[in-house]
């Protein structure tokens, strides 16, 4: 199976002075930590004299979510219901995540459905192969539907042997929401976490928000956006593809069974949590923008920051 490796589209500025608020010399310092979660980097940019404690606290609880969500890890909640089919006394953020990939499957018209996840591993393994094998890959369609997906504080149930779910298209907006919850509760602001989404809480230290640069495919920078209080999720169907040398995106239609023909080459969304906006953003990149809009529009908060 082909290596995928996910391309990054969101940097952080250094400092307060991208945003023309001067930081006087007695302005706390930003630190960064970093770790690894979902096969993606993980920040955490603070100013704090606890900080390293913090950090730590943190990348404790990273580990603990990985250990739900992560499909590398055998061992992890979302490796063993995919292995078994079920997965008894799911843990609640679990639960939570999957409650929150139904709204955005119904506001979505199905668009976003986790369920792909044995169509995504049959062009894995074929794509290299000059192209998939059409067999394979109808096998595939026929495992992958929502509907097939029960879930309640019971058990979490899938309906015909041989379904998967994933949820690379939402879960790092759901541990960034998660951590950023966490120090919340602690009395803690002006903190960013980043785990490929963002979830600013509070501003800069050193003043204003956080500065945020959007960047394609190939590098170049289309924007920036500042974050107060703020989260925001990009995607870009094109970001990962199966293959260096094939045109086909990552991220698969499930209507159709097929990667996606990108009308857009990146889109990021804002709001209050970054869950949403990552489903979002997902399942925008199959979306035409007045589908977008209409998407958008039943959601609280949530908004569309740049479109190209």
């Amino acid at each position: 199976m082909p290596a995928l490796s996910r391309r990054r589209f969101l940097t952080i500025a250094a400092c307060a002075g991208a945003l023309g608020t001067r930081a006087s010399a007695a302005a706390p310092e930003v630190t960064q930590w970093h770790a690894t979660a979902l096969g993606a980097r993980t920040t955490l940019s603070l100013a704090h004299p606890d900080a390293r404690i913090i950090a730590a606290r943190v990348f404790t609880e990273l580990d603990r979510l990985e250990g739900i969500f992560s499909l590398y890890r055998a061992d992890s909640a979302l490796s063993r219901l995919n292995r078994d089919g079920t997965l008894p006394a799911p843990p609640f953020e679990l639960l939570e995540c999957l409650s929150l990939c139904n709204r955005v499957h119904n506001a979505s018209g199905g668009l976003f459905d986790p369920t792909v996840q044995p169509l995504w591993q049959a062009y894995a393994r074929h794509y290299t192969n000059d192209a998939p094998n059409p067999a394979d890959i109808e096998r595939a369609r026929k495992l992958t539907g929502w509907q097939g997906v029960a879930f309640d504080s019971t058990a979490v149930r899938f309906d015909q042997p041989g379904m998967a779910i994933t949820l690379n298209g939402i879960a790092q907006g759901y541990i960034a929401d998660r951590i950023a919850d966490m120090l919340a509760r602690d009395g803690l602001r002006d903190i960013m976490v980043d785990t490929g989404e963002l979830r600013a809480l509070g501003g800069h230290p050193q003043g204003g928000g956080w500065s945020v640069r959007l960047q394609t495919v190939e590098g170049a920078e289309t924007g920036t956006a500042h974050l107060r209080d703020m989260a925001m999720a990009t995607s870009s169907p094109m970001g990962t593809r199966f293959d260096p040398g094939n045109p086909a995106g990552h991220i698969l239609n499930p209507r159709t069974g097929t990667p996606s023909q990108a009308e857009w080459s990146l889109i990021s969304v804002t709001g209050p949590g970054a869950a949403l906006a990552d489903g979002l953003s997902t399942a925008m990149c199959l979306m035409d923008r007045p589908a977008i809009t209409a998407t958008l529009a039943q959601f609280d908060g949530m908004r569309l920051a740049h479109l190209s």
